[in-house]
């Protein structure tokens, strides 16, 4: 009981978990992902995203909106954009320069 009121961890952490899934959503942020497959010379996709996970040769890595600028080899494994279905490839290459990633791939 503090000043007359009673605070207890059940009346207060509902309306702390709407304000923080609200603040959440509001706070997403989205940048520009190109997918090209160089053997066959096309488009696999082109998007906006929120985050990009990628099959780096150190192991997976995420990249968020405005990542610092980074050039990585990738290996064989799955590139996942977002909840979208994952991208199986073999090999390849990302460049994340200004709010913009591209990644060159083998199929």
């Amino acid at each position: 009981m503090w000043n007359g009121f009673s605070i207890t961890q059940s009346n207060i952490t509902p309306a702390l978990h709407v304000t923080h899934k609200t603040l959440h959503k509001k706070a997403v942020k989205m940048f520009r992902v190109s997918l090209l497959d160089i053997q066959r010379a096309s488009l696999v996709c082109r998007e906006v995203a929120s985050c990009v996970v990628l099959p780096g040769e150190e192991g997976e890595f995420s990249v968020l909106d405005f990542h610092q600028p980074i050039v990585s080899c990738l290996k064989e494994g799955v590139v996942k954009i977002d909840e979208k279905q994952p991208v199986p490839i073999k090999r390849g290459i990302a460049r994340m320069e200004g709010n913009e990633l591209f990644i060159l791939v083998e199929q």
